[in-house]
């Protein structure tokens, strides 16, 4: 992950888990969220105070869905924008995203603790 963008995000977007060495992550999927966050905006996708209204809309979204906000969560609300955005943006389309959620879910699934998870053809039936 490119340290430079992690900590330009983690000072412009609020509510990123950090400690005094920057983002902070409890599960390896957060930090793949993250990354790829950062991949997007240095692409052009967004930008900072784009990610951070959307990102905010979302959380609101959820709490006043019920999500009791103790920040166990922030990392799927992040996801969800990323997804939310990458729609809106045509990048992939909804169905798109989840054919390929489903996937990996399937290929983590037949995957041994602590192995790379690799997509197969066969995990996208």
């Amino acid at each position: 992950m490119d340290r430079a963008a992690a900590e330009t995000a983690t000072a412009l977007v609020p509510g990123i888990p950090r400690d005094a060495e920057g983002a902070v992550f409890r599960e390896p999927w957060e930090a793949q969220a993250f990354a790829m966050a950062l991949t997007l905006h240095a692409r052009g996708l967004f930008t900072w105070n784009e990610w951070a209204a959307s990102l905010a809309d979302e959380i609101k979204r959820a709490q006043a869905s019920g999500d009791p906000d103790t920040g166990e969560t922030y990392y799927r609300h992040w996801l969800a924008t990323l997804e939310k955005l990458i729609a809106a943006k045509g990048i992939a389309t909804p169905d798109t995203l989840h054919r390929y959620r489903d996937a990996w879910d399937h290929a983590a699934d037949r995957t041994p603790h602590g192995q790379p998870i690799e997509l197969k053809p066969e995990d996208f039936r």
